[in-house]
C-alpha cells in the first residue's frame, strides 16, 4: 500500500452529524447564532455553534469593453474599506434572481441584459451556512445607482485583466469578487 493509498481508508462512510437539539442564542435580522446539541458519527454528542444566514449574491458585471464595476466600501468587522464586485444579501422571502437584478441596479446603477450563473460559494462554511449565489452580467445598460440609505459606496471601472491580477497578488481580498474573478477568467480560457 503506497502512503496515499491509506489517506483513502474511510471512503465511502457516512460521517453525517445529527441535531438532538437546536437552540438558538441570538435571532436577529439579518443572522441567527445558534449552539446547537448534535450526535457525531461515533455515536457521542457535541455541540456546535453556527450562524444562520440567508444568503446572498454577487456579480461581476462586464460592459463591452471588458470593464467591471467595483464598489468600494467599509465593511466595519474588518475595520477598512474594500473593494468588491456588486452584492447583497437575500431579503426575505427574496429568489437570488430577484436580488441579483436589484443590487445590480442599487450599487452600480445598471440593469443587465443577459445574466448567467456562475455557480454558487459556502464563504464561512465552518461556522456558517451562508451561500453566495455568483453571476455574471452583460448587454449592460446605466440607468443611474440608488444605493439603500445606509450605504456609501465609492464606485470605479477596472479592466477584467486588471482585476484579475489584483484579485492573485492579494490586492483584491474579498472572497466573492476573487472567487467570481477566477471563474470568468478559468471559463473564458476554456
Amino acid at each position: 500500500m503506497s502512503k496515499y493509498e491509506d489517506r483513502e481508508c474511510n471512503a465511502g462512510k457516512d460521517f453525517t452529524e445529527s441535531t438532538k437539539e437546536a437552540k438558538y442564542e441570538y435571532k436577529g435580522r439579518i443572522i441567527n447564532l445558534r449552539n446547537d446539541d448534535i450526535l457525531l458519527p461515533n455515536g457521542k454528542g457535541a455541540q456546535r455553534e453556527y450562524i444562520e444566514h440567508r444568503g446572498g449574491v454577487a456579480v461581476l458585471a462586464m460592459d463591452e469593453e471588458g470593464r467591471v464595476p467595483l464598489v468600494r466600501q467599509y465593511r466595519y468587522p474588518l475595520f477598512r474599506h474594500l473593494w468588491e464586485i456588486p452584492a447583497g444579501k437575500l431579503e426575505a422571502g427574496e429568489k437570488p434572481e430577484e436580488a441579483i437584478v436589484r443590487e445590480l441596479r442599487e450599487e452600480a446603477g445598471l440593469v443587465a441584459g443577459k445574466m448567467t450563473s456562475l455557480g454558487e460559494i459556502y464563504p464561512t462554511c465552518g461556522y456558517s451556512n451562508e451561500i453566495i449565489r455568483l453571476y455574471l452580467a452583460t448587454d449592460l445598460t446605466y440607468v443611474g445607482a440608488k444605493p439603500d440609505e445606509d450605504e456609501f459606496l465609492e464606485i470605479k471601472y477596472v479592466k477584467i485583466d486588471e482585476l484579475y491580477e489584483k484579485c492573485l497578488s492579494g490586492e483584491i481580498k474579498d472572497g466573492k469578487t476573487v472567487v467570481a474573478v477566477l471563474k470568468y477568467v478559468a471559463m473564458r480560457r476554456g
